[in-house]
């Protein structure tokens, strides 16, 4: 079972996706998110989750997060300039907990979210911790589709207020 003890959002405003744009998702590096990247955190985030709000009835909560606070607190890092794609993540006794990936529509199927997640599990060993752990509501079933392929695992699913949400982890070796 899933340690309930933070928050979390939806998981994934789409890793993979139907169009390409070519030169968005070379080599860029990933780094922290500082003051100046809030707007685009917000727009990146309000990008990838909208198509979300119709099917899942209601806003998704990466659109509604304190993206200042999140980038002040340290727990969001950004790739592409402009940026293009981000992970929230926040460091808890054993394992890191992905808050949220988001990756502009525009640059869907260019890499940009296979070089999160590949950041999201350096940054867990760089931290020395041993496990990944997210969640994603249920009616994003795009999200279900990928996740097993970077080698999470379902772990449980739940009804946490209007989200239904499917919990996954990944163990590090």
């Amino acid at each position: 079972m899933i340690d309930k003890s933070h928050s979390g959002t939806e998981g994934n405003g789409g890793t993979e996706g139907r169009g390409r744009t070519e030169g968005h998702g070379g080599g860029e590096e990933v780094r922290p998110a500082g003051p100046r990247d809030v707007p685009a955190v917000r727009a990146v985030t309000d990008a990838a989750y909208h198509r979300y709000i119709e099917r899942i009835g209601v806003v998704p909560q990466p659109m509604e997060a304190d993206h200042a606070a999140d980038v002040a607190a340290g727990k969001v890092f950004v790739t592409g300039e402009p940026v293009v794609g981000l992970v929230v993540v926040e460091a808890f006794a054993g394992h890191l907990f992905l808050d949220s990936i988001a990756v502009h529509p525009r640059v869907h199927g260019t890499g940009v979210g296979r070089r999160l997640l590949r950041f999201v599990d350096a940054h867990a060993r760089a931290l020395g911790l041993g496990e990944i752990r997210l969640y994603t509501n249920a009616m994003m079933w795009e999200n279900q589709k990928i996740y097993p392929r970077y080698g999470y695992e379902v772990v449980a699913r739940r009804v946490d207020g209007p989200y239904d949400r499917v919990h996954y982890r990944k163990l590090l070796g």
